[in-house]
């Protein structure tokens, strides 16, 4: 369960880029499956080739930022529609990170890693030390997004996912959001990607398949758990879904469930937490975000007045309007 948990805050980092492009900029990006890839690649690539794995590290997160790039210009300026803009990247990183890595897995468990400290102690992965580590440095990961978030280039970007014919009328340029906002998604999946292959011990060609899926299925959970009121409980929401995710996987594995079925598993997940709340189902069950409107003694809302009859003209109106 450690082991999940430590996953869960790892990837909870890809799941705040998928926050950003799903959420706040309302765009349906797929480069995350092909960038997270990319930068599990390049960080693989230099650490083999002997770089320090800090700038290996940064490295794999700046080619996520560039494919990023590539996405939003394809869409902004090739006017390719956003989906097919994502398609098309996502398929020549899978090609290109073949060429970055020479193969289709690089083993790093003899190499120094970031994680090789943190592995000769025996803290990864067996005590809660680590998963402390890893929770305060995705905190303050979470703080900067916040703070960009809140600054008038944040706010910009925000505009831009909520009205972008309405902010462009004020001189803001959306299209230079967009390509913002998708170069910062990816390369926190990149960054992400990175680190989970020093953490994994390996980078594969194939082990950003399906990663879309479940950065929605960090967002989408943790949302229906804390809500999002505002940006701090919304960030927080994503990385608390990404444990959840990591932990429900970790409980279906454990009753004995076939680790293929994994991917459907998580397809049913995101099925569920969409659908659910629209059924009502959700509104019976008292969630996180209500316990403070529910703590002994807080106010509670007016209830409706019960509607009457007029004896006038027999129309229904509420007792308050009478």
């Amino acid at each position: 369960m450690i082991g999940a948990i430590e996953l869960g805050l790892l990837y909870g980092v890809m799941a705040l880029g998928v926050y950003l492009t799903f959420r706040v900029l309302n765009f349906p990006d797929l480069t995350v499956d092909g960038s997270l890839t990319t930068g599990a690649a390049v960080a693989a690539a230099l650490i083999t080739a002997g770089q320090n794995p800090v700038v290996a590290t940064l490295a794999g997160t700046a080619a996520g930022v560039i494919a990023g790039v590539i996405t939003g210009l394809l869409h902004t300026k090739g006017k390719i529609d956003g989906l097919l803009a994502g398609i098309l990247t996502m398929i020549a990183l899978w090609s290109i990170n073949l060429r970055i890595m020479g193969k289709a897995n690089t083993p790093l468990l003899r190499e120094d890693t970031l994680m090789t400290p943190l592995r000769e102690v025996g803290w990864i992965g067996k005590t809660w030390i680590a998963v402390a580590i890893f929770a305060v440095l995705v905190f303050v990961l979470k703080l900067v997004v916040d703070w960009f978030l809140s600054t008038d280039l944040g706010l910009a970007i925000q505009a831009t996912g909520n009205n972008e014919q309405m902010i462009r009328s004020f001189g803001v340029n959306t299209d230079g959001m967009k390509i913002l906002t998708l170069a910062i998604s990816n390369g926190l999946v990149a960054l992400a990607g990175a680190l989970v292959a020093q953490y994994q011990g390996f980078a594969d060609i194939s082990m950003g398949i399906g990663v879309i899926l479940i950065g929605l299925a960090s967002v989408i959970l943790g949302q229906a758990v804390l809500g999002q009121r505002n940006i701090f409980m919304a960030s927080l929401a994503v990385l608390v879904g990404s444990i959840l995710y990591r932990l429900i996987i970790f409980f279906a594995l454990s009753v004995g469930l076939n680790p293929n079925d994994m991917r459907a598993i998580t397809a049913i997940l995101v099925v569920l937490a969409l659908l659910l709340p629209r059924w009502g189902f959700l509104k019976k069950v008292p969630s996180l975000r209500d316990r403070g409107n529910r703590r002994p003694g807080a106010k509670q809302p007016d209830p409706e007045p019960e509607p009457v009859a007029s004896a006038t003209t027999g129309v229904t109106v509420p007792e308050a309007g009478r």
